[in-house]
């Protein structure tokens, strides 16, 4: 009869822990952390066309339709990582959802820190809001405390789908669940910059709706795919860092609400501007303050040290020390 432990993978009985306390990877675990990110990318975007519809991706009933799927798939994505966790072994001290960025140690900070420092780098098109913008100070608290003009927002599929459902589901699937997966086999600092490699390659599915309704000429189409591409793995990148440093899933959501809210930066429309040097001079401002206060802002000591993610660090990394 054959026992149990001989049924177990090859590289899910060594050590897990050196002699000094330091996180051992097993071995092998690379390529099923790979494959399993790969995996939970290809349902990710796959959930979105079990729908077949003629119906371009902004009509509310392809919204509508698209949320169930995504939610869905969203709900079962923690599932991958327990799985992962099983099969190779991994056995970590934080809990399933802490090192999914699910805990309340560090919450407030979590909160307020991480969108301050977004906006920060996002002073210039701010300021430049702000002159365009007709209404006063108090017009704007006024609507931002308006229970209808929420109302109204919740009651849109596109507004719902860019602030709420696309960054909460995205964050959870590309940031929450990968990262875990990819910490234990590389360095903090790889895991972060390999995990956005796969949410930009996530939002190359748009070009196939670009074809499909016309909307442009082919290579117009696809350098518009490689833009996009870029912005969303340094975006991803970023985010990455903000979930890695404070270990919570909260910052690096609120960050892709507010980002999908400004839109990229119209530097065009800022060289245009009647007060262009007044706007230029804040989004250079803007910048420097930023890479200032990257660190500081999002020191692990606020969040609690060391956030659980790193406990899967195989290596020492400046990301995870205060």
């Amino acid at each position: 009869m054959v026992e149990d432990d001989d049924l177990t993978p090859n590289f899910m009985s060594n050590q897990m822990w050196s002699s000094n306390g330091e996180f051992v990877p097993p071995d092998g675990i690379c390529w099923v952390s790979v494959l399993s990110c790969l995996l939970l990318a290809c349902s990710y975007v796959g959930s979105l066309y079990v729908w077949r519809s003629d119906l371009p991706r902004d009509h509310p009933a392809v919204i509508k339709r698209r949320f169930t799927s995504v939610l869905i798939v969203s709900a079962l994505s923690p599932v991958f990582v327990w799985t992962w966790k099983v099969y190779t072994g991994v056995m970590p001290g934080p809990s399933l959802l802490a090192l999914m960025g699910i805990r309340f140690e560090g919450l407030i900070p979590a909160i307020i820190l991480p969108l301050l420092l977004t906006m920060v780098l996002f002073l210039g098109p701010l300021i430049q809001l702000a002159m365009d913008c007709p209404w006063g100070f108090m017009d704007g608290i006024r609507v931002a405390v308006d229970p209808w003009f929420w109302a109204l927002c919740l009651r849109d599929m596109r507004w719902l789908r860019n602030q709420v459902v696309a960054p909460l589901t995205e964050e959870l699937v590309f940031r929450a669940c990968m990262l875990p997966m990819l910490v234990p086999c590389a360095s903090p600092s790889t895991a972060m910059l390999t995990c956005p490699l796969f949410f930009g390659v996530a939002h190359f599915h748009h070009v196939i709706e670009l074809l499909r309704f016309r909307q442009g000429t082919v290579s117009g189409i696809f350098l518009a795919a490689v833009f996009q591409f870029s912005y969303t793995a340094v975006f991803g990148a970023y985010t990455a860092f903000i979930f890695i440093r404070t270990g919570h899933l909260v910052g690096p959501v609120l960050c892709h609400s507010f980002c999908n809210h400004m839109g990229f930066p119209a530097l065009s429309t800022a060289l245009e501007h009647p007060h262009r040097l007044t706007i230029l001079s804040c989004y250079l401002l803007g910048v420097l303050l930023f890479l200032l206060l990257l660190f500081p802002l999002t020191d692990p000591l606020y969040y609690g040290l060391p956030t659980p993610v790193c406990t899967l660090a195989s290596v020492p990394s400046s990301l995870c020390i205060s």
